[in-house]
């Protein structure tokens, strides 16, 4: 079973995503942290993120054994995984990998922009998990802040309207609902009530009538 679930940043889909696969015993990718993982390298490197060429080396040269690096999860690094997830070479290059994980019995968990639409499309299950921008801003604010990082909401209200729009409008695989996919709208659900109307939704489209225990 692959259980593909796509959404905008801050939207709760990786908080999610590993407590789905946990309920169902599944292997669980956060796709983001490849684009994350790019961005540290390139970076690291001293290049511009915005660069193409060193964006596709780095992604070529990615080691997946490094995607459980804490450094991965710092702030900025988002708007630079941001950067260079619009690439198509750079998509295109990080797409084996992951169809790869998803192959091997029993199945897995893939969050992610495109999972739905292009990684997976012959999921069995797809979820579209979002919520308004200013709830996602609250959300990743109180992550910062509980961080000891310094900045305001409406400085992270302002980063995720322009990865949304980034992510909505490049032309590799942009942000969309997939349309057989269930749309999830965490906006006025704590993760409790989001983890328990998803898996719902997932036993309704395996045709089981089990619920989150």
């Amino acid at each position: 079973m692959i259980i593909a679930i796509d959404g905008p940043a801050a939207s709760g889909k990786g908080t999610l995503g590993k407590r789905i696969a946990e309920h169902y015993r599944l292997a669980y990718l956060d796709t983001g942290s490849l684009y994350r993982a790019v961005a540290r390298d390139v970076l690291g490197q001293g290049h511009d993120p915005a660069d193409p060429a060193t964006a596709l080396a780095s992604a070529k040269a990615l080691d997946a054994s490094t995607l459980g690096d804490p450094a991965l999860r710092a702030p900025g690094l988002g708007e630079a995984a941001s950067l260079v997830a619009s690439f198509p070479e750079v998509r295109q290059a990080l797409l084996a990998y992951q169809r790869a994980f998803a192959r091997p019995r029993p199945g897995a968990v893939l969050d992610g922009r495109d999972i739905g639409t292009v990684i997976c499309p012959d999921a069995q299950v797809k979820l579209f998990v979002t919520a308004t921008p200013e709830e996602r801003a609250r959300r990743r604010y109180r992550e910062l802040t509980q961080a000891g990082i310094p900045i305001s909401e409406a400085e992270v209200l302002a980063d995720i309207r322009r990865r949304d729009e980034r992510d909505r409008s490049r032309a590799a695989a942009p942000l969309r609902q997939a349309a057989d996919a269930y749309l999830l709208d965490t906006t006025n659900l704590d993760i409790d009530a989001a983890f328990t109307a998803a898996i719902d939704m997932i036993d309704t489209a395996m045709g089981r009538a089990g619920h989150a225990s």
